[in-house]
């Protein structure tokens, strides 16, 4: 049902429930776990009115517009509560159980506690519960924690790239499914858990498809394991036909399954959700989002806002245009509070947005697409979509890996609306026509189809398995990928003529927790003698450009403030500067960051990186000693900045680039044009040759950021079989 709405929207009206499929055996839990039947909240305001009726539906949740439900349920009224019992029959009669139920049924929060409960944790066993996102694993920890009444990081843990809040009495372990990947190096058969549950598999990334087939092989050989696997959409056939192979069956009465496993679905009642289409496109969905913002703040009721955006430049140009527009406000109506959430900031910052709004004030929380699954921020009303997302594809045939900003799928755009449903009825707008919406695709191509697989093959190998071919995948990657992968990975020396990892370089790539480019240049520095430099870097460059800010109201440009760091060699060394002028002055002293336009937190943030990637190091035996004399430095040069410059070309040489006469730069096959990045020290300077760590696609342009000059012979003295002369 299609009305025409003032103020250029379409509203269709999609909210409430709808059941979901009988996929169980004993378990009886039919479920409302998809999309959601048409009703009426009853609400008249301003501009954005109601214009369809029915007063049928409208009897079906007439409640009242009063009517504020808890924030916070008391676990026993979560839907997953009614089928405890049935969940827990599964997981202890078949080694693998698909549990499907919308976020905020509370399988994530409650299956670990009622598994811990059910003794899954005696005899010195722990229950892993893996996160495609590691907002989710941390928030997801501390609210399991805080239930158990016990503190973080004893009965109750999460562990995360360079951030581990675990003991030796940690029960219930929340990690993001890469750091699980990465336990299973130390211990194969991962025997310290006697339950995994894999959390959000149905989006599908990289590391969950790898766990999954890893899982898959660690079955065979401990059929004591149980794997429990979480999806919020009805892809659950899927994941239960790869566990079960030739096993998978179809009954008479309707369930599927085999002696492998089971499928549960869940109830996860929504309330009614209003979603609007614009009637003709938005140029700028950045500007359109935030006027979004003020009529719903103007003319809506209570309840928070959560506008889907694509990157951390359009979420800090957003932001910024709320905070001056709102000043405009008169002084004594409801004020609004700003708030950023994207995987570049630190675990603190993440946190404030679910902390309760101050007292007459509306949070705006402007998010990428972290926020569509995995978590629950409670108190969002309203949601605005932009309608793109940023993804990560790796072109094979340049070696290049781009994050460009794309059209959602229908599946994702479902999963954004349904944030807004959480608490109380809600609206979701949603900045693109009905028209664009039909055409998305499905859903969103699985990570493994259109990534680097470089990091995967490597760790595939490190833990034993040499035929990567042979290797059982949800969904097979390119042989393109795969290919390319190996190429780069025998050019960075990690394999060797017959693939097989090199010990113990290629060994000890594998067990850095960065990408092999960077565990290169780390694994090569203490000859050049900037060992203690490239750490510094190597932890600058994982703060993924946050280092910089601009507060409200400051006029100063942060170009001006970046010359007092800047580095003619470009943005490395002076990440380097920044860092070693934040550890002598700033490190107590957030003053200072201020002054200087530096975020204080991201930069602590990479002291902790850099200390825990210098044990990494100092594990391997590699001495890390600061005060290392010149004799054991077997690259002697007399400009400090080059034996950094040539250090960082040992692993970025494929992402190296020619400046051209109009200041652009081109690949040096020639066949992709990039920019400087406004963010960067090269950015309207002149250069030869130049290595870069990333490649950003907007709109019709391409950048490169993190740029560093070099000469073109570093190409071919360090990377001779990627190169060569014509």
């Amino acid at each position: 049902m299609i009305a025409v709405l003032g103020a250029g929207w379409l509203r269709l009206i999609i909210g409430g429930r709808v059941k979901a499929p009988s996929l169980r055996p004993r378990a009886s839990a039919t479920g409302d776990c998809g999309d959601v039947e048409a009703r009426d909240t009853g609400t008249k305001t301003g501009n954005i009115q109601r214009l369809f009726k029915n007063e049928q539906r409208k009897m079906d949740l007439d409640v009242g517009t009063s009517f504020i439900p808890s924030l916070y349920k008391p676990p026993s009224l979560l839907p997953i509560a009614r089928h405890k019992e049935s969940l827990l029959y599964l997981v202890e009669t078949y080694p693998v159980t698909i549990v499907v139920g919308q976020t905020g049924s509370g399988k994530t929060t409650q299956l670990p506690q009622y598994l811990d409960q059910a003794g899954w944790c005696v005899a010195g066993k722990a229950i892993a519960v893996t996160q495609p996102r590691r907002v989710a694993a941390t928030t997801v920890a501390a609210r399991v924690a805080e239930e158990m009444r016990c503190k973080l990081g004893e009965d109750v843990g999460y562990s995360i790239r360079f951030e581990d809040q675990t003991s030796a009495t940690t029960r219930i372990k929340f990690l993001t499914d890469g750091m699980l990947l990465r336990e299973a190096l130390v211990d194969p058969l991962l025997s310290r858990y006697s339950v995994i549950m894999v959390d959000e598999a149905h989006e599908r990334s990289l590391s969950t498809d790898i766990l999954l087939g890893i899982l898959k092989k660690i079955l065979k050989r401990r059929p004591d394991l149980r794997v429990i696997v979480s999806s919020a959409t009805l892809q659950a056939e899927g994941f239960l036909r790869f566990f079960a192979g030739d096993d998978f069956r179809q009954y008479s009465n309707g369930e599927i399954g085999g002696i492998a496993g089971r499928i549960i679905s869940l109830e996860g009642r929504m309330y009614p959700v209003d979603t609007l289409f614009l009637e003709s496109p938005a140029e700028d969905y950045v500007e359109r989002s935030v006027k979004t913002v003020f009529d719903i703040h103007l003319q809506e009721g209570e309840g928070d806002i959560l506008i889907f955006l694509t990157g951390r430049e359009e979420i800090e140009t957003a932001i910024q245009l709320i905070t001056d527009r709102a000043a405009t406000l008169h002084p004594k109506s409801q004020s609004l509070l700003p708030l950023p959430l994207y995987s570049g900031l630190t675990t603190d910052q993440q946190m404030y947005v679910f902390e309760p709004a101050p007292e007459n004030t509306r949070k705006v929380i402007v998010s990428t697409n972290i926020a569509e699954a995995s978590v629950t921020i409670n108190g969002i009303v309203y949601v605005i979509d932009c309608g793109f997302a940023k993804l990560r594809a790796y072109n094979p045939s340049t070696s290049i890996e781009t994050l460009t900003a794309v059209p959602i799928s229908k599946a994702a755009a479902v999963q954004r609306a349904g944030r807004a449903g959480r608490t109380k009825p809600g609206k979701c707008f949603r900045l693109y026509t009905q028209q664009v919406y039909e055409q998305l695709p499905e859903d969103t191509i699985p990570e493994i189809q259109r990534s680097n697989l470089a990091p995967v093959i490597m760790q595939l190998k490190a833990l034993g398995i040499d035929n990567i071919v042979r290797f059982d995948f949800l969904t097979s990657p390119p042989a393109d990928l795969v290919i390319r992968a190996v190429e780069l990975l025998y050019s960075l020396g990690a394999v060797d003529d017959y693939a097989k990892l090199t010990k113990p370089l290629g060994m000890r790539m594998a067990e850095l927790a960065v990408d092999p480019m960077m565990a290169r240049v780390l694994l090569s520095a203490q000859p050049f003698g900037c060992l203690s430099e490239i750490l510094t870097i190597a932890a600058m460059v994982s703060l993924q450009g946050a280092v910089w800010v601009q507060h409200d109201g400051d006029k100063r440009s942060p170009e001006s403030q970046r010359r007092k760091f800047a580095v003619e060699e470009g943005d490395h060394l002076t990440y380097l500067n920044v860092y070693q002028a934040f550890v002598t002055k700033g490190n107590r002293d957030p003053k200072w960051c201020r002054d200087n336009l530096l975020n204080y937190r991201s930069l602590l943030r990479a002291v902790s990186v850099r200390a825990q990637l210098k044990r990494y190091l100092e594990r391997f035996g590699i001495q890390t000693d600061e005060s290392l004399p010149s004799q054991h430095r077997q690259v002697n040069l007399a400009k400090p900045g080059e034996k950094i410059q040539r250090c960082l070309t040992t692993g970025y040489f494929s992402h190296a680039a020619r400046m051209q006469p109009d200041g652009t730069f081109k690949t040096a096959s020639g066949d992709m044009t990039f920019h400087a990045h406004p963010s960067s020290l090269m950015f309207n300077r002149k250069a030869d040759w130049v290595i870069f760590h990333e490649i950003i696609q907007t709109g019709k342009k391409t950048f490169i950021r993190d740029i560093t000059k070099i000469e073109k012979s570093y190409l071919l003295e360090y990377a001779p079989n990627y190169y060569s002369v014509q």
